[in-house]
Order: C-alpha cells, then sequence, then structure tokens
C-alpha cells in the first residue's frame, strides 16, 4: 500500500520536473537523484516504515559546544556526559585544553564542564553511589617511526633504603650513563622507600620501582643504547645515590606508542564536577574498568608510562576509601580495553575476547573464564573467526539473568582490512559453555555499537568494514538482534557513519543516542586526514511508534536486593514486563556494565508490582533506569531507581 501510494505521487513528480527538464536541455541525472532522494525521505517518514523500522535524527550542537566525544556516559539525572579529553588533537594536549561536555537530550541544551587532566582513552565505570570513575588518560601523545629524533626509552627507578621517606622528582631529573649520556625524565616521578620485612634473622628488604620515561638531551643515534644499563639519578647526594639509581633497557629511536597517567577521578552526576581520588598504582591508557560484584572495581590492561603495555599487573579501586590496591595475587595480561564482564558466580569474570588492540598478537586473544580466588584462566575456544576480535563488540543479550554474551563482528590485528558479520553468542550457565553461532550482519563490522533495549533486543549500529573507515567503509546500517529466537531484524539506516572513537547510549525515554567517530581519512583514497564527527544522532526505535508509552506514576526511589515494591501505573493490564536497565558508560565500542536485570512481576490494583533478584552479582549497587514495558513492546519513560549495597535497607 505505501509503496502503491509513493509511485503515484512520484509519477507526478516526474511530469513536473523531467519533462520540462528534457524540454529545456537540463541535466535529467540531477532531476533523477533529487525525485529518488525525495521519495527516500518520504518513505523513511512514513507512519508504516516507522513503526516496522523506526528512525533516526541528527543533532547538531553549536560550534562552541561541539566536543570529540570519546567517552560517553548517560548520568542518573538523564543527562549525557561527553568527555573529549584533548579529543586525539595533539595541538589541543600540547596547550592543556581538555574538554567534556554535558547534554541534555530532553532540552536540548549542553554546557562545557571543566576538565582537570587529558581523560583521553581513560577508563571508565559507574560506582554505586551513582559517581562515574574514570581513571587514567593520555600523558603524551604517540611519536612515529621517522618521527622519533631523541633516543628513548623506559629507566627504572629503583630505591633500596626502608627508611628514607617517599622522595619525589621534578620533571627533566637527569640520568647518567655509565658512558657520560644524558637522559631526562619526561615527568615527575615519586620513589617509594624499600619494603622491610622483618625475619628470625634480622630483615629482608626488597628495593622499590618505579617506571620513568627518558629522553635523550639531544638529537641523534649517539644517544641510541642497548641495555642493560645502571644509570645515576640526578639531584641525589652521594648517600642518596649509594640507594637509588636507575636500571634501563634500551634508548631507541623506534616509534614510541601513547603513554598513560594514574590520575583517577570520580565525576559527580550532581553538582557535574571532577573530584580527585586517590591515583592507580599504574600509569594506564586504553585501560578497562570492570565493576565487581561487590562495590569495588578492577582496572586491567593499558599502556604505561612508557608506552610499554602492562604486563598483568591489576588493581583494585574501593569508593569506600577512594584507593586503588595493587592485586600481585591477580596479575593476567590482556590486550587494551579488554571486556571483561562479572558472571553470577562472585569470584568469576568473564572475558568474551573483544579488545582495542595495542598488545600482543598472540596473548590474552581467547575468550574464557578468570577466576579471581585462584587466578587460573579457562580458555573458551569454538567461537567463529577467533582471529578476529579485535575492534569486536560485546555485550549481555536479554536479561543478564539469562547470562549469555553476544560477540558481534570486530577486525583483524592492527591495521588489518579483514573484518567479520559474525554474532556468536554463550551461555554462561552451561556447566560447559560453548558457542552458538547466531545470525550474519550484512557486512564485515569493526566497531559495532551495541545497545541493550527495555524489549530484551539488541541495537547493533554503525561501525567500518575496514580499519577506522579506511576507504569509505562505513557502514550505514543498523539490526535488531532478538536473543530469544537468535534472529536479526533490518532498522533505519543511519545517516551519520561510524567507526573509530564512537559510542551509543539508551536514554531514559528508551530512544538510542550515538556519538564520536574518528575516521583516519575523509576520502577513499587515503589522501585526506579525518575529520572527528561531532553530530549527534539519535535513533528512535519501532516500538516508539506503535502508539503511547505506558503511564508510570511516583515509582520508589530505592529497591533492595530481594524486596518488593509498588509502582504505580493505569496502565497495569497490558504491562507485560518490568527492567531495570544499567545506565550506560561506553568507549572504543566497550561498556562491560551495560546490563538489563528482569524484574518478577505481578499485577495489582493501582499498578504492579516489581521484585529485585536476591543475587548482587546479578543487580549489583548503583542507579538504574527502571522501565515498564507493556503487550506492543512498547516501554515507559523510565524512573530512576537505587539499588543500595546488600543490606537491611527496604523498598521505599
Amino acid at each position: 500500500m505505501i509503496e502503491q501510494g509513493l509511485t503515484r505521487r512520484v509519477k507526478r513528480f516526474l511530469l513536473l520536473v523531467v519533462v520540462p527538464a528534457v524540454m529545456l536541455g537540463v541535466n535529467v541525472p540531477p532531476a533523477w537523484a533529487w525525485i529518488s532522494e525525495l521519495r527516500h525521505q518520504q518513505l523513511i517518514n512514513s507512519q508504516e516504515y516507522k513503526e516496522q523500522f523506526g528512525k533516526w535524527d541528527v543533532v547538531d550542537l553549536p560550534d562552541d559546544q561541539k566536543v570529540n566525544a570519546i567517552h560517553a556516559a548517560v548520568l542518573p539525572t538523564g543527562r549525557i556526559l561527553l568527555i573529549a579529553g584533548s579529543g586525539n588533537k595533539e595541538d589541543m594536549f600540547n596547550a592543556g585544553t581538555f574538554k567534556s561536555l554535558v547534554y541534555d537530550p530532553a532540552t536540548g541544551r549542553s554546557r562545557v564542564i571543566p576538565t582537570p587532566d587529558d581523560m583521553f582513552c581513560a577508563g571508565h565505570t559507574f560506582l554505586g553511589n551513582g559517581n562515574l570513575l574514570i581513571a587514567g588518560g593520555t600523558q603524551r601523545y604517540e611519536r612515529l617511526d621517522g618521527a622519533v629524533v631523541n633516543a628513548a626509552g623506559g629507566v627504572t627507578v629503583k630505591n633500596e633504603d626502608p627508611d628514607a621517606a617517599p622522595r619525589t622528582f621534578p620533571a627533566g631529573t637527569e640520568f647518567l650513563s655509565p658512558e657520560g649520556l644524558v637522559y631526562r625524565a619526561g615527568h615527575a616521578f615519586t620513589v617509594q622507600p624499600a619494603n622491610k620485612v622483618a625475619t628470625r634473622r634480622g630483615a629482608t628488604v626488597t628495593a622499590s620501582e618505579t617506571i620513568v620515561f627518558a629522553e635523550a638531551v639531544a638529537p641523534g643515534p649517539q644517544y641510541v643504547a642497548v641495555g642493560p644499563k645502571q644509570y645515576s639519578v640526578g639531584g641525589l647526594t652521594p648517600v642518596e645515590g649509594q640507594n637509588i639509581y636507575a636500571l634501563g633497557q634500551a634508548m631507541t629511536m623506534e616509534k614510541q606508542d601513547y603513554q598513560g597517567i594514574e590520575e583517577t577521578y570520580e565525576f559527580n552526576p550532581f553538582t557535574e564536577t571532577y573530584e580527585r581520588v586517590g591515583d592507580m598504582f599504574f600509569k594506564r591508557w586504553y585501560p578497562t574498568l570492570t565493576p565487581l560484584a561487590n562495590g569495588s572495581v578492577i582496572a586491567v590492561s593499558g599502556l604505561d608510562g612508557t608506552g610499554e603495555i602492562l604486563n598483568g599487573q591489576n588493581e583494585i579501586y574501593d569508593p569506600a576509601t577512594r584507593r586503588w590496591t595493587e592485586r600481585k595475587d591477580l596479575t593476567q595480561y590482556f590486550p587494551t580495553y579488554p571486556a571483561l564482564f562479572q558472571t553470577a558466580r562472585e569470584d568469576q569474570l568473564f572475558y568474551s575476547g573483544a579488545n582495542a588492540g595495542y598488545g600482543s598478537s598472540e596473548l590474552g586473544r581467547v575468550p574464557g573464564m578468570w577466576n579471581l580466588e585462584n587466578n587460573i584462566f579457562t580458555p573458551i575456544p569454538g567461537m567463529r573467526d577467533p582471529d578476529l576480535l579485535e575492534t569486536a563488540g560485546s555485550a549481555w543479550v536479554g536479561p543478564v539473568q539469562d547470562q549469555r554474551v553476544a560477540v558481534v563482528g570486530g577486525g583483524g590485528v592492527g591495521e588489518s582490512p579483514r573484518s567479520s558479520a559474525r554474532i556468536d553468542t554463550i551461555d554462561l550457565k552451561s556447566p560447559n559453555p560453548t558457542w552458538t553461532p547466531g545470525p550474519m550482519l550484512p557486512e564485515g563490522t569493526r566497531y559495532p555499537n551495541l545497545t541493550t533495549l527495555p524489549d530484551d533486543s539488541l541495537l547493533i549500529s554503525n561501525g567500518s568494514r575496514d580499519y577506522r573507515g579506511k576507504g569509505n567503509s562505513n557502514n550505514h546500517n543498523a539490526r535488531l538482534y532478538r536473543p530469544a529466537t537468535n534472529t536479526l531484524d533490518y532498522a533505519a539506516d543511519p545517516q551519520v557513519g561510524r567507526n573509530y572513537h564512537s559510542a551509543s547510549m539508551l536514554l531514559p525515554d528508551g530512544r538510542v543516542m550515538t556519538v564520536g567517530s574518528d575516521p583516519l581519512f575523509d576520502d577513499a583514497a587515503g589522501t585526506i586526514p579525518g575529520t572527528f564527527e561531532q553530530r549527534i544522532e539519535i535513533y528512535t526505535p519501532p516500538y516508539l511508534f506503535r502508539g503511547p508509552q505506558p503511564t508510570v506514576g511516583e515509582a520508589p526511589t530505592t529497591l533492595a536486593l530481594g524486596r518488593t515494591a509498588e509502582v504505580p501505573t493505569p496502565d497495569a493490564a497490558r504491562i507485560t514486563s518490568a527492567r531495570l536497565m544499567a545506565p550506560m558508560a561506553s568507549t572504543h565500542v566497550t561498556d562491560v556494565g551495560q546490563r538489563s536485570i528482569a524484574l518478577d512481576m505481578t499485577k495489582t490494583d493501582t499498578g504492579v508490582s516489581v521484585t529485585l533478584p536476591e543475587d548482587r552479582t546479578l543487580a549489583p549497587a548503583g542507579r538504574y533506569m527502571l522501565f515498564l514495558v507493556d503487550d506492543r513492546g512498547v516501554p515507559s519513560q523510565a524512573r530512576w531507581v537505587e539499588v543500595p549495597e546488600a543490606g537491611p535497607a527496604a523498598a521505599s
């Protein structure tokens, strides 16, 4: 019916446009293109089309409010935090210009937020109190092969004195080699006293260690050095110099990767300010922060302060003390931005294999289960395209109680042009989890954005076939994955192409917002440097075109584990499900905190009664969006609900 109506209108356009164009000798192809585009716009804006496939709308912010959205998070106020830091712009980094933006999708208003450090490529996740924990970022931009003129490398500064106070050295501190060559520390560093442990025979002393990036004081190959070497540290007295010294492996003029920082902040969504907390033990760039069931957070992987990937050193953040603790008992190597999920077993994390790439091409690339009690990692092979997991997306599919994770798309290691169209899922409730093949995407897809919706479907949007969209390879398509049937439905095509440095978020009104994209080139030939995509695009799913949303009254603001609460609604007769949706915090198409929690539900005289699961692994403390979904699959506007730390608190 819709096609017939459009055909009649197009025939009228032919008479009005094309025939006069021919008579006047005007070029017909542009006229045809105009008609084709007009017909396309009429189609995608028709009610029938939107009810079946949904609709995308582009939002273009004022120039002074635009940021390179490297990180994106839905705050428990309903506003969106977009973090750029230096935004992958070295001139901004050198100028110390770091940006964040708070955007309100309900009003369209936005404002730039003071940003104290370069959080570009940090890790982040939400805490139980609603704050967003942000750790790491950029200490130094990369230097590519051929651009390095001063030999440089990492040196390990050691202190063998257990009785000395911590000693801070400024940037520019000199390291002198046995040959008389001088190198300078690029940044300030602190040396802790040695560790002294009493024994029956006296005491054992273990030297403290701090890794520092040092660069030759002058350009030229004469500063290239092969290690290991011992360096003396400038600014010390002769006595201090007997205990504090540096060891270096090599000083080279090879490519120098990005370097991380240890700074950590909590972003308070209610004051919209960054609050400085304790530094990490290790500098990290491209780390993953995974929230654990007990409310703490584990920081995993990343490039350190010398541009080397951390060799499995992990640490845990305690929100109560706002401090990090190094966990030498949990040494485990992963590539950068590994997708690690807290499972229904408190001592088990699941690694989907998805990652952002830096690190060994061999180590840490196989999915598996990580036991935090004994630090044993058990691989789970069997996924299709196992060598195409870099830049893949992964997420829980369906309610988290189902314990099913999907891995979507991905590509080869590094700048490989290869990409996968695979959707594979795994059931972690099984005693022996195995991979189940799902439907294929229409194209190979690196950087897919995955967004869980209140109707239990998974929106898969954007991405590119090649590395960072090379060769104009952006995929302007979207699909809705239905985990209950393991099928894929067509969704409306997004207008904006997105690849590297893009993110998606479920909004409290049931729509989905996408941001970012950082293509390597702006042309197919690869001759024009890429431009960061600063437009926002919002997807309205088909369910919001099927009639009015269910109405929810004043729902409880707190819902404790295992407790029941009354949610008033005049639409109770048609409500079929209730979901708590964790607010998303995404970067590099990775969000390990995203989850949907199914609530047990019964009808009441005034609404519905909902009950939260008792297990904190399924419903960790935090702020959630409460959606009621009706028999047409239409969700309500969300109400924000707090799940407190496990304890005697009741629903209120």
